[in-house]
């Protein structure tokens, strides 16, 4: 199959999301989502565990801009550098922007929860595309998909305080490249080995986004740490599977 075609089934595949999506109601955020499971105030601070599991976000933050900032990213391209930088940015604000909503959660705070995250996540996704398809195309998307990641977040916020909030966008920014990344490899190859890696980043966001989705079920049967709380730590588990993978790859 040539490349051509192979990104006519990838644009294909995004425009047919684009038309479901926005084809629904506007989606508002429920003001239930803040209702986490555990809510236990430790040393003065509320939400304790939820606020203290993003700490990994900023340790591994710290460890990738410091890898790409003194040149270490052997198992990267070169191209990309100014693209990982930003991912491990953004990383590293997530585990700032998430501790600060989950210690007093609401819309407002919400909103510095997820700038950061789109941040990180067009940048991986701009990565992958340079890494598997071609570093001149992820060079051209970046800039105009992490405007549009953050104006996605921006939307919701807008339209939420005029009374009408709308997650379309945002959830488009969030999840359409979580399913495009498999495909991405699966259809074409890269220049560097160990795809491994890749999907180890894949299987650890989906293994947060399950054990978000049984916050308080896992609760009561842990009881120290809440699915949401595992969340944090096994989305910034994924984060330092492609520090790994920018130190190991060939």
């Amino acid at each position: 199959m040539t490349t051509d075609k192979r990104l006519k089934i990838m644009l294909a595949i995004i425009i047919v999301a684009v038309i479901v999506v926005f084809s629904i109601d506007p989606i508002a955020q429920e003001p239930t989502y803040h209702n986490f499971a555990d809510q236990r105030r430790i040393f003065s601070i509320a939400n304790f565990f939820n606020v203290l599991s993003n700490l990994p976000f900023v340790i591994v933050g710290i460890m990738g801009i410091r890898l790409v900032a003194l040149h270490q990213t052997t198992g990267g391209l070169a191209e990309l550098r100014s693209l990982y930088l930003t991912f491990f940015i953004g990383v590293f604000l997530t585990g700032f922007g998430s501790a600060y909503y989950h210690y007093q959660p609401g819309n407002q705070t919400l909103l510095w929860d997820r700038l950061p995250m789109t941040i990180a996540f067009m940048a991986l996704f701009c990565a992958i595309i340079g890494e598997y398809i071609s570093t001149h195309l992820a060079q051209k998307l970046f800039v105009p998909l992490l405007i549009a990641g953050i104006a996605s977040v921006v939307y919701w916020y807008v339209t939420e305080l005029n009374g009408h909030g709308d997650l379309r966008a945002y959830v488009l920014v969030q999840f359409l490249p979580i399913l495009l990344i498999p495909l991405i490899l699966w259809l074409f190859d890269s220049t560097l080995d160990n795809d491994k890696y890749i999907w180890g980043v894949i299987g650890a966001y989906t293994l947060s986004k399950l054990m978000e989705l049984f916050d308080a079920r896992l609760y009561d049967i842990l009881g120290l740490l809440s699915g949401h709380s595992l969340k944090h730590l096994a989305a910034a588990f994924g984060t330092l599977i492609f520090y790994w993978a920018l130190r190991e790859r060939h």
